[in-house]
This record gives structure tokens, C-alpha cells and sequence, in this order.
């Protein structure tokens, strides 16, 4: 009963068949493998951009990193949420490949900000020479609070960005769009996006992340960042493998959907036993459950996995995440342990 992470599950089977594929014989390397090619058309048709730069790395750090990078000065500010990922779990890599962009951190319930909690850090910021400047804005979907911004909100945000360019951190990109029905193209740059990370580890790839980026005038600059930055791979093929069989048949959209409906099991089965609520609204594959003291014992004696997290005096609080290898098993015997 694993619900530490989706990083936590392994590789779908389609991909790591694609992998063995691609292992055999010989292929051009960084990034100009046929299969980069198949990807790139992939990519700019599932988000309706016939113009898009298509970039693959290997983690969604430094995916992240080198599209802040591409967009803010080093004098700049990046607003994003308090709790987002690039401010919490990046270890100032978006700092570092930015040359030193401050993070502007901008409040907001349940992980998302809003136009209006938005405009005061903006206000407040780039005011004279003595301070960094406006920069750009990024927003996580899903969040890491397991909510998701629909493309209206994402909209309302980047209509409120002042013209600053604008990116969405979509390592669970996938999920968010299953949970909403939006298209690629509704979630990003139909609603004001600039440029995108699109995640593929957390949902069932071995390893990959693509960076696409609606102004092509910016690939070049792309490029060359992330050679300086050490995150051209030579054997290039085996991330484009990974990304065109994720891609292929809507397997991603399929993965992502699984993970969600785990999830919702999960949150329903979790709502119908006494003591238990849930910190964040349960809308993709990331929950906050709280209950009672001396649960986390009764759940860890039976083997289930998933990260503590704090609570009020008495209560005890769990981050648990489905995947896209989640069982209904899985997610039964957890509630049957609880």
C-alpha cells in the first residue's frame, strides 16, 4: 500500500517497451534522433501549437529552472504560490539557473493563488532601482496542495500578470487535465501561458520532461542553457522513447485519469469513516486527510506507506498519493487498515 509518492511507482509497461525499442542499434545523439522528431510533431499537435520549441530533460527540476531561466532577469522576481514547488522542494535550483531571481511568494488558500492575492505582491515589487524588479509569474497545476486551477483561473491570472510572461509548472499536468476535461490548449496557451514543463516521471515514465515553448524565438536561448547547464543528454533517444510512447494513444491521459479515479476511491472511503476530514478539496491524485490520534501506528503496523504530515494537538494528518499503477486493492486494504 504505497501512497508516498507518485514518484514512488515504477515505470508503465508501454514505456519501458519503448525503451527496450530504442536500445536497439544506433541513433543520433543530443536530441537528433528520429524519435525527437516524432515527439516535437507529438507535442505541438497535442497542444494545438504547429510553431512550439519542444525541449525534453530529465528531471522536472531542472525543467522548471531553465524556464524561469529563459524568462526572468537575475534582478527579476518569479510570484508564484508560497507552497509551490519551485519554492519549496527545488533547493534554490531556480535561484541558481536564474543567476539569482528572487522568488516572490504570493498567498492563497488551498495552493492557489488568485488575481487578488496576486496584485499586492506585484504592486509592492520592481517599485524603484534599490529592488528586484518584475520578473514573471509561475503557477503549479496541479498544485501541491492536490488542487487544480482550471483554464479560467489560469486565465484570470495571466490576465493579471501585467504582461509579464507567464509558466505552468505541469509535472502533474496530465492529472490536471483529467480532472477538468480542459485540452493542452486551454490549459496553457489559450489561457495566457507562455511556456510549459510537462511532466511525464510522476506519471509513468522512467525519467522525462518536456519543455515546450509557444514563442519559438526563444529556442535558441533554450538550447543553449540547458548545454551550459549540463542537462543535454548524449543518448538522447532514450528520453524521446520514453515521451512519444508516453504520448501515443492518449496513454498519458489514461494514466492520469487511473491515478484520479484511485484517488477519488480513495477520498470517498476516507469521507465515510468517523474522525477523518481533509485539509485541501480532493480534485486529482494528491489528498490531506486528518484523523484521529493512534492512527498512523494501526496504518504503519499494516504496511501502508505514505508521508505524516503536521497536525493539531490530538490529530494526526497524512499526504497520500495514487498513481497510475494504484490498485482498487491498494486503496481497500488501506481503508480497511484505517
Amino acid at each position: 500500500m504505497w501512497f508516498t509518492s507518485d514518484n514512488a511507482s515504477g515505470a508503465a509497461p508501454e514505456i519501458m517497451t519503448a525503451l527496450q525499442a530504442a536500445n536497439a542499434g544506433y541513433a543520433r545523439s543530443y536530441g537528433a534522433d528520429d524519435l525527437m522528431a516524432q515527439v516535437t510533431t507529438q507535442l505541438r499537435n497535442t497542444f494545438e501549437a504547429p510553431e512550439a520549441a519542444v525541449y525534453l530533460v530529465a528531471t522536472g527540476t531542472i525543467a522548471n529552472s531553465l524556464c524561469l531561466a529563459l524568462t526572468c532577469p537575475p534582478w527579476g522576481a518569479v510570484f508564484c504560490h508560497e507552497h509551490a514547488h519551485v519554492a519549496e522542494d527545488e533547493c534554490g535550483a531556480p535561484e541558481f539557473y536564474t543567476h539569482g531571481a528572487k522568488l516572490a511568494l504570493v498567498p492563497g488558500d488551498h495552493g492557489k493563488m488568485t488575481p487578488e492575492t496576486l496584485a499586492p505582491v506585484l504592486t509592492r515589487t520592481g517599485t524603484s532601482v534599490h529592488g528586484v524588479q518584475k520578473g514573471m509569474v509561475t503557477i503549479t497545476n496541479v498544485t501541491e496542495a492536490g488542487t487544480v486551477y482550471t483554464p479560467a483561473e489560469i486565465a484570470a491570472l495571466t490576465a493579471a500578470a501585467q504582461g509579464l510572461p507567464c509558466h505552468l509548472d505541469g509535472a502533474r499536468f496530465a492529472n490536471a487535465l483529467a480532472a477538468t476535461g480542459a485540452t493542452a490548449a486551454e490549459m496553457t496557451w489559450k489561457a495566457g501561458i507562455d511556456l510549459v514543463s510537462f511532466g511525464g516521471t510522476k506519471n509513468g515514465c522512467l525519467g522525462v520532461e518536456a519543455v515546450v515553448i509557444f514563442d519559438p524565438a526563444k529556442a535558441w536561448e533554450f538550447e543553449l542553457r540547458r548545454k551550459r547547464g549540463g542537462h543535454l543528454f548524449s543518448k538522447h533517444r532514450f528520453l524521446s522513447a520514453q515521451m512519444s510512447a508516453y504520448l501515443q494513444d492518449g496513454l498519458w491521459l489514461r494514466l492520469a485519469s487511473h491515478a484520479n479515479a484511485m484517488a477519488a476511491r480513495l477520498s470517498a472511503g476516507l469521507m465515510a469513516k468517523p474522525g477523518v476530514t481533509l485539509t485541501h478539496p480532493a480534485q486529482a491524485n494528491i489528498l490531506f486527510p486528518e484523523w484521529p490520534a493512534g492512527t498512523h501506528a494501526r496504518l504503519q503496523a499494516a504496511a501502508a506507506a505514505y508521508y505524516d504530515m503536521p497536525a493539531p494537538k490530538g490529530r494526526e494528518a497524512a499526504r497520500l498519493v495514487t498513481s497510475w499503477s494504484t490498485t482498487t486493492d491498494d486503496v481497500d486494504r488501506f481503508l480497511s487498515a484505517l
